[in-house]
């Protein structure tokens, strides 16, 4: 069976090697990195699961990091930052990260996060897939190959953003309140991140063309209840 490899990326080495031992017992195979160039080399040379990134590293921050592991990969990213204001949380799950903690942590709740992620991405992976698209109108769902394609063009989403709309769309016309839409895609009980889901959705409609005069086309707001797809 293949070995779990995580990739672990800050400047900071005592705290590099803080997570690495306590990974490393729960037997996962540890590649660091100490800024965010070395990040990126080992992600194109390395089978890496899961990616934990410092935010604030020299070279590449952890933001650029995260926009180029998204141009190929869809494994769970967790962010780590001394910053710990909910705007600077919101544009790290926007950007493409999957979780954010703040320092200083608790190793045990990393690990315990990491394992958790790590859970649902195997689920995820090991689920048989169906093969029959979700069209609607001129949208067209693969969650096959995870793409979308509007009017002919493909529309670049981040794998949170694209389980949002797969979850919307694979149930039309059923209304989905913000917890039970994070719960569904984050895997995690609601922990007062309504700010997280309407960010997404908000990001999502501008990429499928949503706009002031042209809101609720594909994601329709039913006030004080949720969401639910308009196809």
């Amino acid at each position: 069976m293949k070995r779990i490899t995580i990739l672990v990326a800050d400047d900071e080495a005592e705290i590099a090697d803080l997570i690495a031992l306590h990974l490393e017992r729960e037997g996962y195979q540890i590649i660091k990195a100490a800024d965010g160039k070395e990040a990126v080399q080992a992600i194109q040379t390395h089978s890496i699961d899961l990616a934990i990134l410092d935010i604030m590293m020299p070279k590449l921050d952890g933001h650029e990091v995260t926009r180029q592991i998204r141009e190929k990969h869809q494994m769970p990213i967790i962010f780590l930052s001394a910053k710990s204001s909910d705007l600077d949380k919101i544009t790290g799950l926007v950007i493409g990260a999957d979780d954010y903690m703040t320092k200083p942590f608790n190793p045990m709740e990393l690990v315990a996060r990491v394992n958790a992620h790590l859970r649902r991405s195997m689920q995820l992976s090991q689920a048989k897939v169906d093969h029959n698209l979700l069209e609607a109108g001129g949208l067209t769902i693969d969650p096959d190959k995870r793409t979308v394609n509007l009017y002919g063009e493909i529309i670049e989403l981040t794998p949170k953003e694209f389980d949002i709309l797969y979850l919307l769309a694979a149930h039309s016309k059923k209304v989905f309140s913000v917890e039970n839409i994070f719960q569904h895609v984050w895997g995690e009980a609601f922990y007062e991140s309504g700010n997280t889901v309407m960010v997404h959705i908000r990001t999502l409609r501008k990429k499928l063309g949503e706009d002031e005069n042209n809101k609720n086309k594909w994601i329709k707001t039913v006030w004080g209840v949720g969401y639910t797809f308009n196809g």
